[in-house]
């Protein structure tokens, strides 16, 4: 959990850190205070306008009640209403992926486009869409659940909500393990198998392939083939002008462009070719922090700035 204190321009100037093991509503709110105390205790010669929070899960932003968060198992959890009791502020809570939709949008890659997409790719899924200028967030803020469109829906791997074949399931950093595990009985003298199957991790396998292993590259190609799928079905539901890919895997750069993008043209089908862009986000683990304040300056997620 990371608290920031961020400016006008969307820079962090403050910034505390906090580990969460216990998910308990007490224990998190709790560990989100002593975490604000400690970014408010530097700020004395600043003016601090409100709190924003980025939280997973489906958020009532009216309120700030986490209605269900699968992460934390919570449900109808008043996260915001604790917070203004505590700090006799505005606080504004929403979903953290719409957060970092918002921060990229506002000060990473998606500044100056009006239709802009933010995938973030890690243990799964997450992101958001800005349509003419606007975060979509659908009648109960649950728009931009990316992840669970289904891809592969009678050969795919069984994603996390249930569903077969999910986006999520096929093209998150586990679904590029899941596809090196597919692939291995191919390569059984792979040096990617030859400790414990469940320790392999996205980034060895993302390494191996940029070193011409063919079980890396085996793998990396099939999860490249999905991502690719995903994005160019995303490409005809929004038609974005530019989509930016954050999360760990997309520390592979142009490594993973230089596959992606032509695969995603020879895919997208209803709208030009090669008139998305697609490119690593700027601003990495910071989006969500960055958005969420942005969000509590504005005083709410989706007004203009």
């Amino acid at each position: 959990m990371l608290a920031t204190l961020v400016d006008e321009a969307g820079t962090i100037v403050a910034r505390q850190g906090q580990d969460i093991e216990d998910h308990s509503p007490e224990v998190v709110i709790k560990t989100i205070g002593d975490a604000v105390d400690a970014v408010l205790a530097g700020s004395k010669d600043k003016t601090v306008s409100g709190i924003g929070i980025g939280s997973p899960g489906n958020v009532d932003m009216a309120t700030g009640t986490i209605r269900y968060s699968p992460n934390f198992g919570w449900h109808d959890v008043p996260l915001g209403g604790r917070l203004r009791d505590r700090y006799k502020m505005p606080v504004f809570v929403a979903n953290d992926a719409r957060c970092a939709t918002l921060g990229e949008f506002t000060h990473g890659t998606g500044n100056g486009t009006a239709n802009f997409v933010l995938l973030t790719l890690g243990t799964g899924i997450g992101g958001g869409i800005v349509a003419a200028g606007t975060l979509l967030l659908g009648s109960l803020g649950g728009a931009g659940e990316i992840g669970h469109h289904q891809i592969r829906a009678t050969d795919g791997f069984i994603c996390n909500c249930g569903k077969t074949g999910c986006f999520e399931a096929q093209a998150s950093g586990t679904g590029l393990i899941r596809h090196a595990i597919a692939v291995a009985p191919s390569f059984p003298r792979s040096a990617l198998v030859s400790g414990k199957p469940e320790k392999l991790g996205s980034k060895a396998i993302r390494r191996a392939a940029e070193a011409g292993d063919p079980h890396g590259l085996a793998a990396w190609n099939r999860y490249i083939d999905d991502l690719s799928r995903g994005l160019a079905n995303i490409i005809a539901f929004v038609n974005p002008e530019l989509i930016a890919l954050g999360g760990g895997v997309s520390s592979a750069g142009d490594f993973m462009l230089s596959a992606l993008r032509p695969r995603v043209d020879e895919l997208t089908t209803m709208v030009p070719r090669g008139m998305t862009k697609i490119v690593v986000a700027a601003l990495g683990n910071d989006a969500g922090a960055i958005g969420a304040a942005t969000m509590a300056r504005r005083g709410a997620l989706t007004t203009a700035g």
